[in-house]
């Protein structure tokens, strides 16, 4: 099961984490990233997750610094061994139970209040769910992204130019304060969070870096915070104060961000270069997302990441057509932050 090119290192990891030869017990984890291996091992009657990063020209260094700097915080699990150069790890394993929406609504924006308080991670764009720093960056990269959707003609072109406009309003009045950029996550989907019936841990720091804190909370917003109320408690957990004009504008426009980036995102990686075949009924966003939450839907498959894909879009072209979005448009552009964490 360990890659043999792998069992030295795996070795190495046991002997200087637990002073052992071997371990108990080995099973694997569901983990669609193909260059990443994740195991559950038993050492000495202790479970804790093995993680092996199979990209040899990629050296994590920055996701293993982020996971220890978050490990040391109380906000990811223990730490137990790193070695960046063998690119394993392991760390504790923590027993999931069932999240609350209710309770989520409370602990996330209390842990990401915590996260983004942290010292700053180093800054860097590479990853598919940083939506913020990778839509509103200028790199050449970010045009290639544009034009490879503009080209599949996954949409309806009427459709597809409306997202690219929008796009286009956004990124022309979207803030870049530097106060605004903070340690985060980057990817919070709920199999990265964790809830062990007390309190949650985030995992899988491999997209973490310096990013704008509204990506991190619009991200996770879309399956805890379904409401307006929801949104002021949300937001008043994390800020500590409740929200004014400004910031919940500038929330608002980053959620439309993230509509945007998913839309685009999923739709290219689950269509394959095939066109998207509208014939079949898009769920109900918040449906769709108390499913995900739930568990009960796999993104490692297709034919759901294009599902997901057309689920943000429709959500996207059904807000931008609505006064709300125009209003909170001229609120940013106008407008000055508001005091940051009270």
């Amino acid at each position: 099961m360990i890659p043999e090119e792998k069992s030295v290192a795996v070795a190495r990891a046991l002997g200087e984490a637990f002073g052992a030869t071997e371990f108990e017990d080995i099973r694997r984890m569901s983990n669609w990233l193909p260059w990443n291996l994740v195991f559950r091992i038993v050492v000495r009657g202790c479970p804790y997750i093995l993680r092996i990063v199979t990209k040899t020209y990629d050296v994590p260094t920055r996701q293993y610094t982020c996971m220890k700097a978050a490990a040391e915080a109380g906000l990811a699990p223990r730490v137990w061994y790193i070695n960046m150069e063998d690119q394993v790890s392991i760390i504790d394993f923590v027993n999931a139970a069932p999240f609350a929406v209710e309770d989520a609504l409370v602990q996330i924006p209390a842990t990401l209040r915590r996260l983004h308080a942290l010292p700053p991670f180093v800054r860097g764009v590479n990853h598919l769910n940083t939506t913020c720093t990778f839509l509103l960056n200028k790199e050449p990269a970010v045009d290639g992204f544009l034009t490879r959707f503009r080209a599949a003609n996954f949409l309806p072109k009427d459709e597809s130019e409306e997202l690219l406009a929008r796009y286009g309003q956004v990124a022309a009045i979207y803030p870049r304060d530097e106060a605004d950029m903070v340690s985060s996550h980057n990817d919070l989907k709920p199999e990265n969070i964790i809830f062990d019936g007390q309190r949650m841990w985030l995992v899988d720091w491999e997209a973490a870096f310096l990013n704008d804190r509204y990506n991190d909370l619009a991200v996770i917003a879309n399956f805890v915070a379904t409401n307006e109320t929801e949104v002021r408690e949300y937001l008043q957990t994390y800020f500590g104060h409740a929200p004014d004009e400004y910031q919940l504008a500038r929330f608002y426009v980053t959620r439309q961000l993230v509509h945007m980036f998913y839309a685009m995102g999923y739709l290219l990686l689950g269509s394959s270069g095939e066109r998207v075949d509208h014939r079949e009924k898009t769920p109900e966003f918040e449906d769709f997302h108390r499913r995900l939450w739930a568990g009960e839907v796999d993104l490692g498959d297709k034919r759901m990441k294009t599902i997901y894909g057309r689920v943000h879009g429709e959500r996207l072209l059904r807000n931008v057509g609505q006064a709300r979005f125009d209003e909170a448009l001229r609120i940013v552009a106008d407008g000055r932050a508001g005091s940051l964490l009270g």
